[in-house]
């Protein structure tokens, strides 16, 4: 298949800068970043196509063949990256993201910025709502504290790379162009490990647990994060930690239900307050409320509470609460309270257009249905 226009896949013109190209490559990357679009072939496939139009856009003795042959007077000689192709993190996306990704250099030797982690933790509906202050256990990839995370046993020191003199990178020669990649032998460290420690085995890591402090604001809500900066793994080779990200879970509650900044509950009525109408108490996370219910209430009638919900993390009005009434048929009469209900049935239905008008227009409309139906 044939390769685009290195200058459309980054929708520049020809008289682009650095600058604009080291822009356009940004934007494309963090868009179709595999992290952003887990298995999304398009994506990734957009992703490859703008890091590599990058890697020649940016070098400019590339540029200066590419503009001049296209594509093939790259083919021609360039040989071709080694390694695997999936790797995003190479030091093309270190140089353009290393204030995000913290990929670069250090003293000459590349340096990989920690991994970030994901920690779900698991809220009650009101700690949810009202904040909360939890404590939690992490295990990730800390600094080393024999070796201060030099790798190196003690009495010992990491040794100067011979293949590459402690720069991390050896140039090859092909064809008409240089390639720099990372040293072979030390994997880009730019030193080598003669004696590892005996703690973490020359790897300048070790995994511990970890307790921390995370302080929930008020009004999240599930799937809510919170970032706790620097808290991630720790980086490789002097390379900043990554983050940890809480991810919020609030447990299904006993008595409400959450909609965004709304909640609602079901509230039974009995039968006779329902007929007759009353106040009733019903639930708040702030505290019970009083509620009228007018007489002649049905059940599914819902009520609203304003300013009984929540009042969301991220600002605005506070929400609502909605109490749905479920009238109660009585259970377990005696024989005194059933002859008394059969006298009110009798006197209800003498009249039923005014007593039971869903009723009686009920079997009205039955009644239609069967006439017109011939049955």
């Amino acid at each position: 298949m044939s390769k685009r226009d290195y200058y459309l896949v980054l929708e520049l013109e020809r008289t682009a800068s650095e600058a604009d190209i080291k822009k356009a490559y940004r934007r494309l990357a963090m868009k179709h970043h595999p992290d952003r679009n887990s298995g999304d072939s398009t994506s990734e496939e957009a992703f490859k196509e703008a890091k590599e139009a990058y890697e020649v856009l940016s070098d400019p003795g590339k540029r200066a063949t590419y503009d001049q042959f296209g594509h093939a007077g790259l083919d021609s000689g360039r040989g071709g990256r080694s390694g695997d192709p999936s790797d995003v993190f190479g030091d093309i996306f270190g140089e353009v993201f290393g204030d995000i990704f913290g990929g670069g250099r250090r003293g000459g030797r590349q340096v990989f910025r920690g991994a970030d982690l994901r920690y779900e933790l698991e809220l009650d509906l009101e700690q949810a709502v009202f904040g909360h202050a939890a404590e939690i256990e992490i295990a990730t990839l800390g600094e080393c504290a024999t070796c201060a995370g030099s790798g190196a046993a003690k009495g010992s020191a990491p040794v100067r790379c011979t293949t590459c003199g402690g720069v991390g990178q050896v140039r090859t020669q092909q064809g008409f162009f240089a390639v720099q990649q990372p040293c072979p032998r030390c994997k880009g460290r730019g030193v080598t490990i003669e004696k590892p420690c005996d703690e973490c085995y020359g790897q300048g890591r070790v995994r511990r647990a970890r307790t921390l402090a995370v302080k929930v604001p008020a009004g999240v809500d599930s799937g809510d994060r919170i970032r706790l900066s620097g808290e991630g793994e720790a980086g490789r080779n002097g390379g900043p930690p990554g983050d940890l990200y809480v991810e919020v879970a609030v447990r299904k509650h006993a008595i409400f239900e959450r909609a965004g900044a709304d909640l609602s509950c079901e509230v039974p009525v009995a039968f006779t307050s329902a007929a007759l109408g009353g106040e009733i108490e019903v639930p708040t996370l702030g505290g019970n409320a009083h509620l009228k219910i007018p007489g002649g209430t049905q059940s599914g009638k819902i009520f609203r509470l304003r300013d009984k919900g929540v009042r969301p993390v991220r600002g605005g009005a506070t929400g609502d609460l909605f109490c749905r009434v479920m009238v109660e048929t009585p259970v377990n009469l005696s024989s005194e309270q059933k002859a008394i209900l059969k006298q009110l049935d009798e006197t209800l239905r003498k009249d039923p257009k005014r007593h039971n008008p869903r009723e009686d227009s009920w079997l009205a409309g039955v009644k239609r249905f069967f006439e017109t139906s011939g049955q």
